[in-house]
């Protein structure tokens, strides 16, 4: 009997499991979870956005983003103030003890990347980094 391999589908998804098992282990301490970890560092990357920007680029839903902006900013890791050109817009930035915090965890979260590319080589991972982003490029909207 020959044994079929997963799918990519189905590998991709074992991958992002045991990444957000091991990151909610990592971050426990600091109080926060791996879906406000990368919600803050999307805020890193981006400054300033709405909660449609921050959900889109967070991979959570819009409803989902209201409970966890209002957590981020609760701790003070995010602040929220509407945009002077329109007021009905609520701008999101990363306040300067989220950034303590992502500076905190940085170290942490490398050796966690490092630990889960550690069986490849630095040509390898650099394949698979520009493998990921090409996939994630070709199902963007």
């Amino acid at each position: 009997m020959t044994e079929t391999q997963p799918s990519l589908l189905y590998a991709v998804k074992q991958v992002e499991l045991a990444v957000r098992s091991h990151l909610d282990d990592l971050l426990r301490p600091a109080g926060i979870t791996a879906l406000q970890y990368t919600a803050l560092t999307v805020l890193q990357r981006g400054h300033d956005m709405t909660a449609a920007q921050l959900a889109r680029n967070s991979f959570v839903t819009t409803q989902s983003t209201s409970d966890l902006v209002a957590a981020l900013e609760r701790r003070g890791l995010i602040s929220r103030e509407r945009a002077t050109n329109d007021r009905r817009r609520v701008h999101i930035t990363l306040t300067d003890a989220g950034e303590r915090l992502l500076a905190e965890q940085a170290e942490a979260v490398a050796a966690l990347e490092a630990k889960m590319v550690s069986a490849l080589s630095p040509s390898q991972v650099a394949g698979f980094r520009k493998a990921l982003n090409a996939s994630r490029a070709a199902l963007s909207d």
